[in-house]
């Protein structure tokens, strides 16, 4: 199954095992809890995927690589204890707690979820020495002497033997103890999460046109020579970052992220040519609404490559603003759901300032406890700390003004969150406006063609763009949209009508 499905069964799973009984008793007793066993080529997302369900499940994770630890911090050291049978002492050969049972231990103890995820990559990669723990791990759920807490399920990953010289094979025994999920490379998935996490446009588009460089591997007797999921994000954020530096990315950088020469070149050629489109279309000024008859008599004369990475650049640009959109919603949100606490507050007759100060309070130990636990999302935490920023200019507003009168300090605060509802509404305004921008150089360059549904079909892959229309109306998107969609059923029905064996 493709990565998306996979987290989606972890989720299933997790809430399948922490569902309890009326009486506080797990529905799938510990023991019936089958560790899940995801098993899946290097670099396809197997471990991120986790970080994601512990934060969408709100419980905890505690993640190791195993192969790099040792038996003794796997199972714990030995020492000689003194007991006594049949009335004669002996002294009997104990073990210290595992290091990865403490780590469990310790994150309950500094988040307080009693609840979470433990997660051990490359697990059909230990040495000789580990491999009985490991079985013993999988199939008792303890590593030495010591069992991992009730309430946290067991997550293992492992690589298939083709791509590890170290993978060991489980036995029957084993893997009838566990859920395997096999786990395969899918682009069209990996584009969804692209846009999600703004991957760079010229990944995305390059990939699209490629996707048989999405994921590649090859071993020969040079070495091994590989692209992976992981390489190519890896590579997106350190673009991004030497954009903003003013450096340049060349066929070196990219061949130390993806390791395949013949792609890495491809790849970094697309890259200079992808920069050099961005200056000769003058992206800036279309989305400005600016239509230089040049660019559109210049684009008539482009090569199909050339056409989509124009349209690359306009998605790159309306996303942008589609993201800072959504970020100000998720902000002026929260600021709203802490001015009602306010006016629940003052209700019960508390004196205005010190009512906003526990507010602000409040809030600030939700965000240390968030991410302490690590279940904040990167916007999540820009959310938090604008939010809060603003509290301590609306509590300082009213302790310099000594507003102590409950209506009158709610009013002020009131009129003050207008002015962030009104900064939101303007770029709201501003995102629709680049989006009818885009969609007017769509439509002259290209009209109803294959480019324009190219482009409709990458704003319905962007979970930002779509959020985005499902508030703001945009009458040539439903529009074409909606052609997209006769087109693809009408396309569907002529398949089957072609696969049907016509009597004779």
């Amino acid at each position: 199954m493709d990565i998306k499905r996979a987290k989606e069964e972890i989720k299933d799973s997790i809430e399948a095992y922490l569902l309890k009984d009326a009486y506080g008793e797990y529905e799938i007793p510990v023991m019936r809890q089958r560790p899940i066993f995801l098993l899946g080529a290097p670099g396809i997302g197997k471990t991120q995927i986790m970080e994601q369900v512990a934060r969408e499940c709100g419980i905890g994770l505690v993640a190791y690589t195993i192969t790099h630890h040792t038996r003794q911090s796997a199972i714990g050291l030995p020492l000689i204890s003194k007991n006594e049978y049949g009335g004669k002492a002996y002294s009997v050969t104990e073990y210290t707690m595992s290091e990865i049972i403490a780590s469990v231990y310790k994150k309950i103890e500094e988040t307080g979820l009693s609840e979470g995820i433990l997660f051990i990559d490359e697990i059909n990669c230990v040495s000789e020495t580990l491999a009985p723990a490991m079985l013993q791990f999988l199939q008792y759920k303890t590593f030495g002497n010591h069992e991992v807490p009730k309430g946290w399920v067991i997550v293992a990953a492992g690589n298939p033997p083709e791509y590890n010289k170290s993978v060991r094979e489980f036995d029957v025994v084993t893997m009838d103890r566990v859920k395997k999920i096999e786990v395969e490379a899918d682009f069209s998935v990996w584009k969804e999460y692209a846009y999600h996490q703004g991957i760079h446009p010229a990944v995305i588009s390059y990939l699209t046109n490629r996707q048989n460089y999405f994921y590649k591997m090859e071993h020969t007797v040079d070495g091994s020579f590989f692209a992976t999921p992981r390489g190519w994000e890896d590579l997106s954020r350190l673009i991004q970052v030497y954009e903003k530096l003013g450096k340049k990315v060349d066929r070196d950088v990219v061949g130390s992220y993806i390791q395949f020469p013949e792609i890495a070149k491809d790849f970094a050629n697309y890259l200079e040519l992808y920069y050099r489109y961005e200056a000769d279309y003058q992206v800036e000024q279309v989305m400005e609404g600016k239509i230089p008859e040049i660019l559109l008599k210049k684009i008539s004369h482009a090569s199909f490559d050339e056409k989509l990475s124009v349209i690359s650049l306009l998605l790159a640009r309306v996303t942008e603003v589609f993201r800072k959109v959504f970020g100000q919603e998720a902000y002026v949100s929260m600021l709203f759901e802490k001015l009602k606490q306010y006016k629940d507050v003052l209700g019960q007759k508390k004196e205005a300032v010190e009512a906003f100060r526990e507010i602000l309070e409040e809030t600030c130990e939700e965000q240390k406890e968030k991410e302490r636990a690590k279940l904040l999302t990167k916007t999540e935490k820009i959310v938090y700390r604008k939010g809060i920023e603003k509290l301590e200019l609306y509590l300082k507003v009213l302790e310099e003004g000594q507003i102590s009168d409950g209506e009158n300090a709610f009013e002020k605060i009131r009129g003050l969150f207008a002015e962030e509802r009104g900064a939101y509404e303007k770029l709201e305004e501003s995102a629709g406006q680049k989006l009818e921008y885009a969609f007017d150089f769509m439509e002259i360059a290209f009209g109803a063609s294959q480019e324009m549904t190219i482009f409709i079909t990458e704003l319905n892959m962007n979970a930002y763009s779509v959020k985005f229309l499902q508030e703001y109306q945009c009458d040539r998107y439903y529009q074409y949209n909606k052609q997209l969609v006769f087109d693809e059923i009408d396309r569907n029905i002529r398949n089957r009508i072609e696969r049907v064996e016509m009597p004779l």
